[in-house]
This record gives C-alpha cells, structure tokens and sequence, in this order.
C-alpha cells in the first residue's frame, strides 16, 4: 500500500469522523478534505472538474440547483400552505394519519422522480403541518426522506444507481418494475409500522389544535394565482422532461435549470427573493463530497474492496448476492452510492456473465443494497444531505447521531426482508 493511498483514507476517514461528530460545520470539512485530496496528489484538476466517475458530479449539482430556484419561487405562492392545511384536514388534524399520508405520497413520487426532487417538493409541506399542529418536524421529514429512497428503489429512474445498473446490464424501465416494485410495496408498508413504533412521540392527539387546523380555510393561503398557475405549469413541464428524458436526451439537471430559468423570467421577482433559497451550503457540501469520494475511486481503493468481496464467493451466487446486498448497504451508507454503483457495476456485469441466467440477481442484489443502504447516514443518499441542509436552514437541525439512530433500524429491516425476497424469487429451486 502506497503512501498516497495511506493519506487519501486517512483524510477520508478523519473529515467522515468530523462529519458524523460535527465538531466542525460539514460544509468546511467537505471542502477541506476535498483539498486535501488535491494537495496529497489523489485527484488533480481534470479528475476533479472533468471526469464522471472521480469528479464533481455536475448533474446532481445543478440538478439540486434548478429545483431549488422552482421551489423558492413556488414558496411566494402560497402553495405549501395550501397542501398543508388541506392534508391536515383530510386525516382528521391527526399527525400519525399525515405522516402516512406524506410517506405514501413521497414513495409514489420518488418512483417516477428524482428522490432530491420529491424531498425539494414535499420538505415544505410538512414543515408547515408541524407548525400547524405544534410538532417537531423532524420526524415528518426523516419518514419522509426514508420513503424517498425506498420508493426510488422501485423503478428505473427512481434512483441515480438504477440509472448506471440499467445502462451497463440492458435492463428497462419495466425490468425494474417487475422486480423490484413488489418487494417495495411490501417496504413501504413496514416503513409506516416503524414509523409508528419510532416516532409514537410525535402522535399526541391534541384536540384544540384539531379544531384549530379544521377551522382554516386552505384557500385562503393562496397569495398570488398568477404566479401559481405559472409556476404549475412549468413543474408539469419539468415533470415531463423528467419522464422523458431517455427519449429527448435532455438530462434531468438540463431539464430543471431550463425549467428554472423559464419560471425565473415568468415570476419576475427580485432575485434576491429567488437565489435567496438556494442551499448553498449543501451545493457546496455535495461538491466536496463527490472529490473525496472520487478520490478513493481515482486511486483504486474501492474497486479493491469490490473486487476482494467477489472474489471471496466465487461461484456461490445466492451468496455474491447476500454480500452485494449487505456490503453495498453497509458502504452505501457510508459513501454516496452514485460513484460506489459506478466501481461495482463492471464488477457485476462479469460475475453475471460468467454465471448466466442463476446470476442475474445479483443486479437486483445491488440495486436493493446501494438504494436501501442510503438510509444509513446522512450522507449515505444526496436526498438525505438536503433533508438535513433544509431542516436546519428552517431552525430544526438533524444531527448526524439522530439522523443514524433511526436509519439504522431502517435500513436494517428492510434490507433485512430483501434477503427472502432475492432468495425465494430467485434461487428457491
């Protein structure tokens, strides 16, 4: 082992130690570690600024970017407001019937959206309910944010790792669908049943509060119509762009910067009032992020650890499959799993080869791994690191303690069920 390899983890680990610590603020971790990584010669400019696999991945950058100018300027309308007296009317004021009505919502959507899109959309909304009933909204965007990775798991586009499993194994849309939603659906489930046991807190009845929230007229939170209609139209526009963005071309980061520059020159707003919303600081977060990461990658540490799991199962599929699904969920967790399902897809792809058809779970092994596994950490899913970057530009911050206390029982259980599902649809017989 070289001594640059000895630096690069030891800067990685130390900066994730301050990170899960938050003695320092995580956006100057991220960026010091980053430069680090320059300075210690394991990623260079090009790396950094050019390349797909070790670099800043720019898609999510701007990506985050667009929605986050869409949903500041959707804010002015008095939308949120809107949606959040209206959901607290239909389940009746209570919190444990809105919670599930938000994580059924948030699950459907992330099947057919970007899972940082769902949460810029939903985030909002619940963070007024709780106000609304005088609840912390903590647990309202941790469930949420957990069934945004779940429900992202179920289809192609769901997820930015089902993207690069998709490409480099030839499997569709409907691939995904047939496979993976049914064990999804099931997750679902049992993410509310947790959420109850997990949150039980959070759902004292309070009955003045009820009367209070059935007394409001959601209407009334409408501030501008024009703007509304405006802002609708061009979400729908975004929406579509995101369906069909395997058939225009058009990446979704693409789509939501035109959609953000559209509605931008439609709303004409200070753009104080519009860029004033954007998370800089996760922008920021993320970018450093991606450079250590890509920096591991760059130098071959990950794709020893991969390479050392495969070798170790050899021609044991159902067993290739239980590492794949627990390893990926372990590092996934720990690594943004973007770059990590990058480095063990070809990994993959030449144990599927080898083993023909018993082998091809092992790309449904993957996928259910490096999805499940973002609900570890914080930083284990980009929908996470913006839940956080919201909750605490709103007054309530996640640490990364809190954050892990909860998605270790969450990930636990539902990869946990993966295992029989991968084991009875695939090698039972």
């Amino acid at each position: 082992m070289t001594v640059q390899i000895v630096l690069a983890i030891a800067v990685f680990v130390t900066a994730y130690v301050f990170i899960a610590t938050e003695k320092l603020p995580r956006v100057l971790v991220a960026l010091g570690g980053a430069a680090l990584m320059v300075i210690i010669g394991a990623t260079d400019d090009a790396a950094v600024f050019f390349s797909e696999s070790t670099g800043v991945d720019w898609n999510v950058i701007f990506l985050l970017l667009g929605m986050m100018i869409i949903v500041g300027i959707l804010r002015q309308t008095g939308l949120f407001e809107y949606l959040a007296i209206w959901a607290a009317k239909r389940a009746g004021g209570r919190p444990f019937r809105i919670m599930v009505m938000l994580i059924v919502i948030t699950a459907v959507l992330s099947a057919f959206l970007d899972n940082v899109t769902t949460i810029l959309l939903i985030a909002p909304v619940s963070l007024l309910v709780a106000q609304r009933l005088g609840k912390s909204p903590v647990p309202f965007l941790l469930a949420e944010v957990f069934a945004s990775n779940i429900g992202g798991t179920a289809t192609l586009i769901g997820d930015p790792p089902n993207l690069i499993i998709g490409s480099r194994a030839g499997l569709g849309f409907n691939d995904f669908v047939l496979n993976l939603a049914p064990i999804i659906v099931v997750l679902v489930g049992v993410l509310i049943v947790l959420c109850r046991v997990l949150f039980r807190s959070t759902f004292a009845f309070d009955e003045s509060r009820v009367d209070d929230i059935m007394a409001l007229e959601e209407r009334e939170a409408i501030r501008d119509r024009s703007l509304l209609v405006k802002s609708l139209v061009v979400v729908g526009l975004v929406l579509v762009g995101f369906v069909t963005s395997s058939l225009t071309g058009l990446e979704p980061s693409i789509v939501a910067l035109l959609g953000a520059g559209l509605l931008f020159l439609l709303a004409r707003l200070e753009p104080r009032k519009v860029f004033g919303d954007v998370e800089w600081e996760t922008l920021l977060f993320f970018a450093g992020l991606f450079i250590m990461v890509g920096s591991l990658v760059n130098l071959g540490i990950i794709d020893a650890v991969g390479k050392a799991a495969t070798e170790a199962v050899g021609d044991n599929y159902f067993g290739a499959a239980t590492a794949l699904l627990f390893g990926s969920a372990i590092i996934s967790g720990v690594v943004d799993n973007i770059p990590y399902v990058a480095t063990l897809a070809p990994l993959t792809q030449d144990l599927v080869q080898s083993g023909g058809g018993p082998a091809r779970a092992l790309w449904w092994a993957l996928a259910l791994g490096a999805d499940l596994g973002g609900n570890l950490t914080a930083v284990g899913a980009s929908a996470n690191v913006v839940m956080t970057g919201i909750a605490k530009r709103n007054g309530h911050p996640v640490s990364f303690w809190t954050f892990t206390k909860y998605g270790l029982i969450v990930t636990g259980v539902t990869v946990g069920l993966c295992l029989p599902y991968l084991w009875l649809r695939y090698f039972l017989g």
